[in-house]
């Protein structure tokens, strides 16, 4: 466990993406199975304990310290594993921490019944130090927060065996925690596990983001261009496995499974092929908003209300393969053309090909980009957030390759809103206010008003975050609990500039709306809060989507 500890501990520190993966290919390296593989899936959040929850871990620490010590210590850390590491009293007689293993604790934590878990979870803390009882908090609450993705934990374990990334991500959802076939391959000790599942998850291609001085290096007439739409990349996939019976997945962009919540679009998938497409709601023949998707998304079971209201639905981007031919080496031009073929013969109501966008330049790309309604989207626009381009001769390449597909974004909206509430961060930002509630002004007879009107918590820089930590703590005029208000209403108050990617109408919020991505573009010190955008402004920006 102290291993396991250490690991996390050092990652949480490491901000280099190439240190990180060098720190868990040595972990994976000189750790012997299973402990390695229960790591990773602790790292890829595949382990779960149906009963450990915080809630458990609260009432232990507030039985072992004093209740009101933890919380104002709680407030203050802003991270619970932190507070409870730092705040437990050590056992003198305690067994030492090196007789614990993580093997250990993951079969106990997974074996206990809800009424012994207290009991167990107190031993265990008993017998570590801070940093053991940190990572041991961290591994029951499922949020290690040490900067490492899924994508990255199985790179580090393709590099212990100079293998493809992408290779690991083919045979991952055949295997299972402790994944000691994955690790004797990668070690070069065994052959690459075979792959039993007919519908398997095949790792995606990404893009780039693009800019000005890209652009001028590329050839207009080497590039295809599509659509950006603004729902979810799925793979929707079909196949027979070996006893001939028709299997169907849907697949998020991340290898998750989220056929359940979609069992409208699940029961179309009648053919043996993989397709890579983008999940949107269509609705009497229009593509909704994001915020109309996502009332379907993460949902254990599905109304029949639910379906006929929000109908699913696929744009197809790529055809990755079809009657058990792998097409992903196929340049994109003929996967293109065999996509194209393919959505016409299957004739499915629900899957519909992305639409080319047509252009001669760079400048006329620019011109579709920042009007989708004129250049042949339609009603659609409101559902498009930019155009994809993607080289002609370009295979269908796992992870982000450099130089072959690229995403240009149209410009983010913008409203001039004043700070009213602010938040301790978690992690490393538990010391700054870094979560800030902002509003903007409704204005009427009776007098003016500041709404709330969104949250946002990154955008700006780290000299930024000390300028606003700062301001938060010289300006509070109220605390509800972690919260605390700021001085808004008067001209004392700060003015940010917030930029996001879209609007939404919401029940959910005061003001009525809701935004998508909104950041912190700037601080207005020369901008009073007076002068700050009133909710006309969005009410103008809903009318124009």
């Amino acid at each position: 466990m102290n291993r396991f500890a250490e690991l996390l501990d050092r990652l949480s520190y490491e901000p280099r993406r190439n240190a990180k993966i060098a720190l868990m290919r040595e972990y994976f390296r000189t750790t012997p199975d299973p402990a390695r593989g229960l790591a990773l899936a602790a790292l890829t959040g595949e382990l779960r304990f149906r009963h450990a929850k915080p809630a458990v871990i609260r009432a232990l620490i507030e039985a072992r310290t004093d209740p009101v010590l933890f919380r104002l210590s709680y407030d203050y850390v802003g991270d619970l594993s932190e507070t409870v590491a730092l705040l437990w009293p050590a056992q003198r007689n305690a067994a030492p921490a090196d007789a614990l293993t993580l093997p250990e604790v993951v079969a106990t934590l997974g074996s206990a019944g809800k009424a012994d878990l207290p009991a167990l979870i107190a031993d265990f803390l008993d017998r570590l130090d801070e940093t053991g009882r940190w990572a041991l908090m961290k591994l029951i609450t499922g949020s290690l927060r040490v900067g490492v993705s899924a994508r990255l934990a199985k790179t580090a374990v393709a590099a212990l065996g100079n293998l493809d990334p992408g290779e690991v991500e083919e045979v991952w959802h055949d295997l299972a925690p402790p994944y000691e076939p994955l690790f004797a391959w990668a070690l070069g000790a065994a052959d690459r596990p075979k792959q039993t599942n007919p519908v398997p998850f095949r790792a995606p291609m990404l893009s780039h983001a693009v800019d000005a001085a890209e652009l001028a290096r590329l050839e207009p007439g080497e590039h295809a261009a599509e659509w950006k739409w603004d729902g979810i990349r799925v793979q929707a996939v079909a196949g027979h496995d070996a006893r001939g019976r028709h299997q169907r997945r849907l697949y998020s962009r991340t290898g998750d499974d989220i056929s359940a919540a979609f069992p409208d679009l699940l029961e179309a998938l009648d053919f043996d092929a993989a397709i890579d497409g983008e999940l949107v709601v269509l609705r009497g023949g229009r593509v909704q908003s994001f915020n109309t998707l996502q009332q379907r998304l993460n949902r254990k079971a599905v109304t029949a209300k639910m379906l006929a209201d929000h109908p699913a639905h696929i744009i197809a981007y790529d055809l990755l393969a079809e009657a058990g031919e792998d097409l992903r080496d196929l340049p994109f031009a003929a996967r293109r053309d065999r996509l194209q073929r393919f959505v016409g013969r299957i004739g499915i109501g629900r899957i519909t090909l992305s639409p080319l966008v047509p252009f001669s330049s760079w400048e006329s790309l620019a011109d579709a980009r920042a009007d989708p309604a004129g250049h042949g989207a339609g009603d659609d626009a409101a559902a498009i957030e930019g155009v994809m381009i993607k080289r002609l001769d370009s295979p269908y390449l796992a992870g982000r390759p450099k130089g072959h597909w690229w995403k240009w974004k149209r410009d983010p909206h913008a409203v001039d809103a004043v700070l009213m509430y602010a938040q301790r961060g978690h992690g490393k930002r538990s010391s700054f206010y870094s979560d800030y509630t902002f509003g903007v002004w409704r204005r009427g007879p009776g007098g003016d008003e500041l709404v709330p009107v969104g949250k946002a918590y990154f955008g700006f820089t780290d000299d930024e975050l000390r300028q606003l930590d700062r301001f938060v703590r010289t300006h509070t005029i109220n605390r509800f609990g972690p919260v605390r208000e700021v001085v808004h209403e008067t001209d004392e108050g700060l003015v940010l500039e917030i930029a996001f990617e879209g609007l939404a109408r919401s029940s959910r919020h005061k003001s009525g709306l809701a935004m998508r991505f909104p950041r912190v573009a700037r601080i207005r010190w020369d901008k009073r809060p007076s002068d700050a955008d009133g909710i006309e402004v969005l009410e103008a920006l809903i009318g124009e989507a």
